[in-house]
C-alpha cells in the first residue's frame, strides 16, 4: 500500500546506465511540474503591475485568474481521455512545451484578451502535464519506491507553487517586471523537455502496458456541461467576496448555472456508463474514496495558508513583495524535507501511509494557533516557528495522501484517478481561499465599526495620543496644521492594522478548526466505506456486477 497498483514490469529492478536515465526522466518531470508551479501563481504578487500595464479594471483582470483555473480543472478533466489516445511521455512533452510557449509568449503582450487565451492555453498545459507526469511515474517506476518518486514529484506540484514560487516572483517583480515570470517559464520548460527526451529509454513502450478506455469515443456532451460548470464554479468561488455572494446578480446567475450544469452532467455520466468523460470506477476503491474527500482539506489548508500569510504579511506588516515571499521560502525546505523523512519512513522502516496522517493534521493546527497570536508588530522571526511547523505538517500530510488514493488503483485507471484527485484538491484550495478571504473582508469591517466605535472625540486617551503623535511630528520639522492631519492618518492607519491582525488571527484559527470538524468527518467516512466493503463482501459473485453497472 505504498505506490502503484501494477507498475511496468521493464522497470522492477533499475541499476547502472538506466538508473541514472530513469532519475533524468524523473528531474524532467518534476522540472515540468516546476512550470505549472510558476504559471499557477505568476499573479498572486504582480497584480497592481499588471493591471497597469494592460490597463484593466479589477474585473477584467480577473479573468486572468478564472480563465487558468478553470481551464485547468477542465484540462483535468479531458487528460484522461488524452492519455488513452496518446502515449503518457508524448502527452508530457508536448503540454510541457505548450506550457513554455504559452508563458514565453504571455511575457510579450499587454493586451488584456491575448493573456486571457494564453492563460487558458496554460491551465490546460498544465492539468495534463501533470497528469501525464504523475501516470508515468506510477506505470513506468517500480512499486517499491514509489514513496521517494511521488515525493520529489511534490517537490515541484506541491511544495514549489507553495513556497519556492512567490519568493522568485517577488525578486522578479523587485527587480525588474511582471513579464520576467512568465519569461523565466519558457527556458526551464525547454530544460525540462530535453530531460525527458534523454530520460526516454526508460520507458516500457506504452503498447505493452494496459491503456484506460483505450478506443474510448470522445464525450463531447459531458465535456461541454462539465465545462460550463466548472467556469461558472470558478467565477463564482473567486469572485463571490469582492461581490459580498448572493447579495449581487453577478454571483447568483453563475453560481445557478454552474449548479444545472453539473446536475446535468451527473445525469448524463450515468446514462453514458463506461462511455462517459469521468472514468467513475476509481470510486469502488476505498483508499482512493478516502483520499480524495481528504483532498479537499488537504487543498483548502494548503492553498489557504499560502493565501493567508503572504496576504496578512503585505497588508499589516508592511512587508515587500520579495520580503513576503521570502517569509515562505524556510517553510518549503522544511516542507521538502518532511516529504523526503515521510518516504524513508513509508519506503524504508514500511511505516504505513495512514500513520503519518494524523501527525501531519495535528501539526498544521499547531502551526495556524500559533499565527492566530500575531500582530501588528509582529516580525518575520516571530512567525518563523509556525511557518516551519507548517511546512512539516504538510509534508508529512501530502505524500501520504498521496499514496493512499492511488496505491490500489489498477494500472488502466491511474490516469482518471490522478485527475479526479487533482480536481478534489485545486477545488477545495478555491473554496479555503474563497471562505478565507469572506471571513478576512467581513472580520476587518467588523473590527473597524467596534474599534471605531471605543474612538470618540472626546476620549482623553485619543487626545492624549494625538497630541503626543502631533508634537513628535512638529519637533522632526512638520509645522502644527500639518502635523496635526498626519498624526489624524497615522492614527487612522493604526486602527485599520489592528483590525486587519485581528481579522487575519482570526482566518488562522479558521484553518485550525476546519480540521476539528474534517477530522470526526473523516473517521466517521472511512468506517462507512470499510463497512460498504464488508457488505458487498458477503454477496455473491454476480451481484457485484450488477451492482456495478447501476452505478
Amino acid at each position: 500500500m505504498t505506490g502503484a497498483a501494477c507498475p511496468s514490469t521493464t522497470n522492477q529492478s533499475i541499476g547502472g546506465a538506466q538508473a541514472s536515465f530513469g532519475w533524468v526522466a524523473v528531474a524532467g518531470i518534476t522540472l515540468a511540474a516546476v512550470t505549472e508551479a510558476i504559471a499557477s501563481t505568476a499573479l498572486s504578487l504582480g497584480r497592481s503591475d499588471i493591471i497597469g500595464d494592460t490597463h484593466a479594471t479589477p474585473d477584467e483582470f480577473a479573468w486572468l485568474d478564472v480563465g487558468y483555473t478553470a481551464l485547468k480543472l477542465i484540462g483535468f478533466a479531458l487528460s484522461p481521455w488524452m492519455l488513452s489516445r496518446a502515449p503518457p511521455r508524448a502527452c508530457l512533452l508536448v503540454a510541457t512545451l505548450v506550457m513554455g510557449a504559452a508563458c514565453g509568449a504571455a511575457a510579450f503582450s499587454t493586451r488584456l484578451d491575448v493573456l486571457i487565451v494564453l492563460r487558458a492555453i496554460q491551465g490546460v498545459a498544465g492539468a495534463v502535464l501533470l497528469v501525464s507526469g504523475q501516470t508515468i511515474l506510477f506505470r513506468d517506476y517500480p512499486k517499491s519506491g514509489q514513496p521517494t518518486l511521488q515525493a520529489v514529484f511534490a517537490l515541484g506540484s506541491v511544495v514549489a507553487p507553495a513556497t519556492l514560487a512567490p519568493p522568485l516572483e517577488g525578486w522578479m517583480l523587485d527587480a525588474g517586471s511582471w513579464t520576467w515570470i512568465f519569461f523565466g517559464v519558457l527556458p526551464l520548460a525547454l530544460v525540462a523537455a530535453g530531460l525527458m527526451i534523454l530520460g526516454e529509454k526508460t520507458s516500457a513502450p506504452v503498447a505493452a502496458r494496459e491503456s484506460a478506455g483505450a478506443g474510448r469515443s470522445f464525450d463531447g456532451i459531458s465535456l461541454a456541461l462539465l465545462s460550463v460548470a466548472l467556469l461558472a464554479a470558478t467565477f463564482v468561488l473567486s469572485q463571490g467576496s469582492r461581490w459580498d455572494w448572493l447579495a449581487a446578480g453577478q454571483i447568483v446567475w453563475p453560481g445557478l448555472l454552474a449548479g444545472a450544469a453539473f446536475g446535468l452532467f451527473v445525469l448524463y455520466q450515468r446514462t453514458a456508463g463506461p462511455n462517459g468523460l469521468l472514468d467513475l470506477t476509481v470510486f469502488r476503491v476505498d483508499n482512493f474514496t478516502f483520499a480524495f474527500a481528504v483532498s479537499f482539506v488537504a487543498g483548502a489548508a494548503l492553498s489557504g495558508s499560502a493565501f493567508l500569510i503572504p496576504a496578512f504579511a503585505v497588508s499589516v506588516l508592511a512587508f515587500t513583495p520579495t520580503d513576503a515571499g521570502l517569509l515562505l521560502l524556510p517553510s518549503g525546505a522544511v516542507f521538502a524535507s518532511a516529504l523526503l523523512l515521510a518516504a524513508f519512513l513509508i519506503q524504508k522502516q514500511r511505516v504505513p501511509p495512514f500513520a503519518t496522517i494524523p501527525v501531519g493534521i495535528l501539526t498544521i493546527m499547531a502551526a495556524m494557533w500559533m499565527l492566530s497570536n500575531s500582530s501588528a508588530e509582529s516580525g518575520a522571526p516571530d512567525m518563523m516557528p509556525a511557518i516551519l511547523l507548517r511546512g512539516l505538517g504538510l509534508g508529512f500530510l501530502f505524500l501520504s495522501i498521496t499514496l493512499v488514493a492511488f496505491s490500489q488503483l489498477p494500472p488502466a485507471s491511474l490516469a482518471a484517478g490522478i485527475a479526479l484527485f487533482g480536481i478534489g484538491r485545486q477545488v477545495g484550495g478555491l473554496m479555503g481561499v474563497a471562505g478565507l478571504q469572506t471571513l478576512v473582508d467581513h472580520q476587518v469591517a467588523g473590527n473597524l465599526a467596534v474599534i471605531g466605535g471605543g474612538i470618540t472625540s472626546g476620549n482623553p486617551a485619543l487626545a492624549e495620543r494625538l497630541s503626543s503623535m502631533t508634537a513628535l511630528l512638529v519637533d522632526r520639522g512638520m509645522d502644527t496644521g500639518a502635523a496635526t492631519k498626519a498624526a489624524t492618518g497615522l492614527l487612522n492607519r493604526a486602527v485599520a492594522g489592528q483590525a486587519s491582525a485581528i481579522a487575519f488571527n482570526s482566518a488562522f484559527i479558521a484553518i485550525a478548526l476546519l480540521f476539528v470538524v474534517a477530522v470526526p468527518l473523516a473517521v466517521v467516512f472511512r468506517v462507512g466505506l470499510a463497512r460498504r466493503t464488508k457488505a458487498r463482501s458477503r454477496l455473491p459473485s454476480g451481484s457485484h456486477s450488477l451492482i456495478d453497472r447501476s452505478r
